[in-house]
C-alpha cells in the first residue's frame, strides 16, 4: 500500500484518536504561551503549573482559575485565553462528533438529512458537513451575543476599544460554558445590570443544549413532533433541571445576608435563576460560593455533575444521562418492563451506557477528592465542590483552587481534562465494544439491595 494510502487509512480509522492527541498539543501549545513573560502583566515568566492549569482550563472551558484573569494575565495573555476558549469549544465537539462517527461508521440517514439541510452541502453523512454546521452556529450566535454585551460594555468602560473586547470576550466565554472573567471583581459588578446578565444567562442557556440538538431545530425549528427523542430529551431535562435549581438554590440562600439575603425580592429571584443557569456548567457568579451556606454547595454539586447537553461545550455526565436513569426507576417503580417515553422505547443498552458513564464521573470525583485532601487543609465540603466543578467543567470556586501546593494543581488540571474527555470517550468506546454471542448462559437472579 502506498505511503499516502496508508495515512489516509490511519486517519480515518484512527480519526478520534487523532483529535485527541491534536488536543493534548494544543494544551501544551498554550501552556508555553502563557508561559511567556509577555503574557503576564508583571512581565514575569508564569509557573509552569499555573500556566498549564489556565490552559486546560480554556481548552476545556471550564473557568477555574489559580490566578486572577483580569489582573495577573497582560491583553496578550488574556487574547491566548480568549483563542484556547473558541478553539477548546470548537475542539471538543468536533472530538464528540468524530467518535460518534468511530462508533456507526456514518452519520444515520436523518443525520445525513440534517447536515444537507443545514448547510446546503450534497456530502451527505460527512463529519465536514457538521462541522460547517458547528463552526457556523458558534460564531452567529457569538456575533449575537456581542452585538448585544458591546454597546452596554462601552458605555460602562468610557472606551470604544475597551466595551469591544469585554464584549467579545464575554460572549465567547459565554456561549462556550466557560466562565472566565476580564475585569476586576467578575460580574459580581454587574449584579443588578440585566443587559449585561440576561444575554450572558442565555448565552450560557442555549450553549448547553449542544450541536445535536441544534442541527435539529434548525430543520424542525418549534415544531415537537418533528424532534427526535434525544432533543426532547435535553430541552425538557435542561428546563426541570433550571427551575428546580432556581427554586432550591433561592429557598437556601433567601435569608443568608453574607449572599442575597439583604436583597429586594426581585435581585433574589435573578440571583436565584442566574446561579441555577451556571451550576449547569457557565461557572459565572454573581455572590461568591463560598459565602453559601453548606446545603446550598450540596445543590449546586448536584446539578453541576449533571451538567448539560450532549455533544455541548457544558460539562458533567450530560442531561440525557441523567433522564435515562430516571426513567428507568420510574419503570422498574411502575412494574414496566421497558423505558419508554415520547412515544419511543429507550434500549437497554443505552441505560447500560449511562450507568457506565455516571459510574465513572463518580469514580472520578472520589479519586480526585481523595487526592486533593492529601494536598490540602481544605474542609470537605469545600474541596468536593472544587473538584466536582474541575470534573464537570463549570468552573465555579470555592477558592480551593488558588489555595493548593503545585501537586493540587496537577490533579485538578488532569481531572479537568479527564471529566472533558472521559464521559464522551468511555460512551463511545463502549458502544464500539458490542459482541454478539453465538450463546447464552442460564438466567439466574441475584439477590439485590
Amino acid at each position: 500500500m502506498r505511503p499516502g494510502a496508508l495515512f489516509n487509512r490511519a486517519v480515518h480509522d484512527y480519526s478520534a484518536l487523532l483529535a485527541l492527541g491534536v488536543f493534548l498539543a494544543v494544551v501544551l501549545l498554550f501552556t508555553a504561551l502563557l508561559s511567556l513573560p509577555v503574557a503576564a502583566a508583571d512581565r514575569e515568566p508564569t509557573p509552569f503549573h499555573d500556566a498549564l492549569f489556565t490552559s486546560v482550563s480554556a481548552m476545556t472551558v471550564t473557568g477555574l482559575v489559580t490566578v486572577d484573569t483580569a489582573s495577573h494575565w497582560s491583553m496578550f495573555g488574556q487574547i491566548v485565553i480568549l483563542l484556547g476558549i473558541q478553539t477548546g469549544g470548537l475542539g471538543i465537539v468536533t472530538i464528540a462528533l468524530l467518535l460518534s462517527r468511530a462508533v456507526t461508521r456514518h452519520l444515520g440517514l436523518r443525520g445525513r438529512i440534517l447536515a444537507r439541510q443545514g448547510v446546503g452541502t450534497t456530502k451527505l453523512g460527512e463529519v465536514q458537513s457538521l462541522l460547517k454546521i458547528v463552526i457556523l452556529t458558534t460564531l452567529v450566535l457569538e456575533l449575537a451575543l456581542a452585538v448585544i454585551l458591546v454597546p452596554r460594555f462601552i458605555v460602562l468602560e468610557g472606551s470604544f476599544t475597551g466595551g469591544l473586547w469585554h464584549g467579545v470576550f464575554y460572549a465567547v466565554s459565554a456561549f462556550n460554558n466557560a466562565g472566565f472573567v476580564v475585569n476586576a471583581g467578575g460580574l459580581e459588578a454587574f449584579h443588578g445590570d440585566l443587559w449585561i446578565l440576561v444575554p450572558i444567562m442565555i448565552g450560557v442557556f442555549v450553549g448547553s443544549f449542544g450541536f445535536l440538538v441544534f442541527m435539529v431545530l434548525m430543520v424542525a425549528r418549534g415544531r415537537w413532533r418533528k424532534w427526535n427523542l434525544h432533543t426532547k430529551l435535553t430541552i425538557t431535562s435542561t428546563s426541570i433541571l433550571l427551575v428546580a435549581g432556581a427554586l432550591v438554590w433561592g429557598a437556601l440562600e433567601w435569608s443568608n445576608s453574607a449572599t442575597i439575603g439583604d436583597l429586594p425580592i426581585g435581585e433574589r429571584i435573578l440571583h436565584a435563576v442566574f446561579a441555577s443557569t451556571m451550576t449547569r456548567s457557565g461557572g459565572f457568579s454573581l455572590s461568591d460560593p463560598a459565602l453559601s451556606t453548606p446545603a446550598t454547595l450540596l445543590a449546586s454539586d448536584a446539578l453541576m455533575f449533571v451538567g448539560g447537553g450532549s455533544a455541548s461545550t457544558a460539562g458533567g455526565i450530560k442531561v440525557t444521562t441523567i433522564a435515562v436513569l430516571f426513567l428507568a426507576i420510574v419503570a422498574e417503580a411502575k412494574g414496566d418492563k421497558n423505558i419508554a417515553i415520547f412515544g419511543r422505547t429507550i434500549p437497554s443498552t443505552a441505560l447500560r451506557v449511562a450507568i457506565s458513564v455516571t459510574f465513572f464521573g463518580a469514580t472520578l470525583v472520589l479519586a480526585a477528592t481523595g487526592l486533593i485532601m492529601l494536598v490540602s487543609d481544605a474542609t470537605l465540603d469545600r474541596i468536593l465542590f472544587e473538584v466536582i466543578s474541575a470534573f464537570a467543567t463549570c468552573g465555579l470556586s470555592v477558592g480551593v483552587s488558588e489555595e493548593l501546593p503545585p501537586a493540587g494543581k496537577y490533579i485538578l488540571a488532569a481531572l479537568m481534562f479527564a471529566g472533558r474527555i472521559g464521559p464522551i470517550g468511555i460512551a463511545s468506546a463502549l458502544a464500539v465494544r458490542r459482541r454478539n454471542l453465538l450463546f447464552r448462559y442460564p438466567e439466574e437472579q441475584p439477590v439485590i439491595g
